[in-house]
């Protein structure tokens, strides 16, 4: 895979003056957003706050009105694919074969980004999510929370340095909602540069490096964690969204 080239301030992820709108529609209203590499940063806003949206144009599945949008020194618009190379993406939905057994859609996924030796890359990330006994299972009969796990090896098979998390948390029941906040903090703990956006505060507050609100198509508040608490946090971000 591409190594990720990191500029000298140290930015992974930049978004300046970025809009987008569908029709009359506009999702994004100018977000300027920066991330820096081996950060977890944490998006919260209520739904229609262009969360999906932001995460889509990071992704290259959409590309901005206007702005600009530079990943690991790339620019989405003119370098889509070198771009999709350094990321993984993981959403409420898995997009997994429900017909297909976890290994054949980890290996499916693998082949897709030309990654060397398959077989045994689809394994290692299987065993790292914890679902090694249901290898050989279709999709379709696994709970949500398994799905997600798979979703996470999915993610993950190219080795990617940079991942994007739209509201992962979205179906899971505690116990899955608790394994899959161990997953992210492993998947943290490996130094990667993540961006999530969730409905979790809780679960948010505690696991990222900074936060951010997004409201109406705009970054509403920025912070770092560790300098705020959850029941002040709560009371800004009721404020900013205007709740």
């Amino acid at each position: 895979m591409d190594t990720i080239w990191v500029e000298s301030n140290g930015l992974v992820i930049i978004a300046e003056s970025v809009t987008k709108s569908f029709g009359n529609i506009q999702a994004l209203r100018g977000v300027d957003l920066k991330v820096k590499k081996g950060e977890f940063l944490t998006v919260f806003g209520p739904n229609g706050a262009g969360k999906t949206t932001l995460i889509k144009l990071l992704a290259t599945l959409t590309k901005p009105t206007s702005g600009k949008v530079i990943i690991a020194n790339h620019d989405i618009k003119k370098e889509p694919d070198k771009v999709r190379g350094l990321i993984g993406v993981i959403s409420h939905d898995a997009y997994l074969y429900e017909n297909l057994s976890a290994i054949e859609n980890i290996r499916f996924f693998a082949s897709l980004y030309g990654v060397s030796e398959v077989q045994g890359r689809a394994i290692e990330v299987i065993r790292q999510v914890g679902l090694e006994s249901r290898m050989h299972n279709l999709v379709r009969t696994f709970s949500r929370g398994m799905k997600q796990r798979l979703a996470v090896a999915r993610a993950i098979v190219h080795e990617p340095k940079i991942l994007l998390l739209d509201e992962p948390y979205t179906g899971l029941d505690q116990h899955g909602s608790r394994i899959f906040g161990e997953m992210l903090k492993w998947l943290k703990s490996e130094n990667r540069t993540i961006l999530m956006t969730t409905h979790n505060i809780a679960e948010g507050l505690e696991i990222s490096d900074r936060i951010a609100i997004l409201s109406a198509g705009r970054i509403a508040y920025e912070s770092e964690t560790n300098k705020v608490e959850l029941t002040g946090f709560k009371e800004i971000y009721f404020e900013k969204v205007g709740i």
